[in-house]
């Protein structure tokens, strides 16, 4: 199974180049990596330069002009220009464990899609980990992140590195097994068959709404939440507004009621 990882950006250079280096440390090693940027400006483009030059040679940079909130329509692009069968989706500020798609490939099977969580991290701790804490694996490791500050929760659990304690913990959690765009994979031909993502959608909701029309194509959710671990770097969301919130709210109400499957504004006819 060829398998490959979309990564959406928009102009964090400083959080992507961390999340790109949890990507070099991989213990699967043949994947096929494609960054989604939604116009970004010259410093992501040398930074993704720089990774194509001496870590990724055969990364692929997909970009189109910065119009405002358009990350539906870069991942449609993605999804199109991916030649693996298997896609992976994350965002920039996502550092992903080593095991990160091994999880994933592990766990793929047909007629399902995968539904990852994150571990969400303080601003402090997001700026302090550093290239050698992401290879050496420091930076998911509990004692080492309450050094800098972690505070104790039982969601820190979610970091243990235990297989037993995360399939009982993945079975048990009461969080929905959900499309979540930092962390769900599943199968290409799935998403061409619900035309992609919904390109009218801006942000709250628009990934959740892909996994609706998924599930009402018959594609049933695993979860692992607790397997698939990625830390969520901290950041402001200026791009929110209620108006488009609500928006999304009443085109995922109308999938839902109407058990939409293919999206009429998605990869043909957005």
């Amino acid at each position: 199974m060829k398998i490959g990882v979309i990564i959406s950006t928009y102009n964090n250079p400083r959080w992507l180049e961390k999340t790109l280096w949890g990507y070099a440390c991989q213990s699967v090693k043949e994947f096929e990596l494609i960054i989604a940027d939604d116009g970004s400006g010259e410093e992501t483009k040398n930074l993704i330069a720089n990774f194509q030059k001496n870590v990724f040679p055969a990364i692929k940079h997909i970009w189109h002009k910065d119009e405002g909130f358009r990350k539906c329509t870069i991942l449609n692009k993605a999804i199109v220009c991916a030649e693996s069968e298997y896609l992976i989706f994350t965002d920039q500020d996502c550092i992903p464990r080593k095991d990160f798609i091994e999880t994933h490939q592990k766990f793929a099977e047909s007629g399902y899609f995968l539904s990852g969580g994150y571990f969400r991290l303080n601003m402090e701790i997001s700026l302090a980990i550093t290239k050698d804490d992401i290879f050496n694996q420091n930076a998911f490791q509990i004692k080492w992140l309450k050094k800098k500050g972690l505070k104790n929760s039982f969601k820190n659990t979610k970091l243990l590195d235990s297989p037993k304690f995360s399939s009982i913990m993945n079975f048990i959690t009461p969080t929905k097994a959900t499309w979540n765009g930092m962390n769900s994979s599943g199968w290409k031909t799935d998403f061409l068959k619900i035309n992609g993502f919904n390109e009218t959608m801006l942000y709250g909701g628009e990934d959740r709404e892909f996994g609706e029309r998924l599930f009402n194509l018959g594609i049933r959710s695993k979860q692992i939440r607790y397997s698939a671990i990625c830390l969520h770097l901290d950041h402001p969301r200026p791009y929110k507004n209620a108006g488009a919130i609500r928006k999304n709210l009443a085109i995922r109400r109308e999938t839902r009621r109407n058990k939409v499957v293919r999206t009429d504004n998605g990869i043909v006819g957005g």
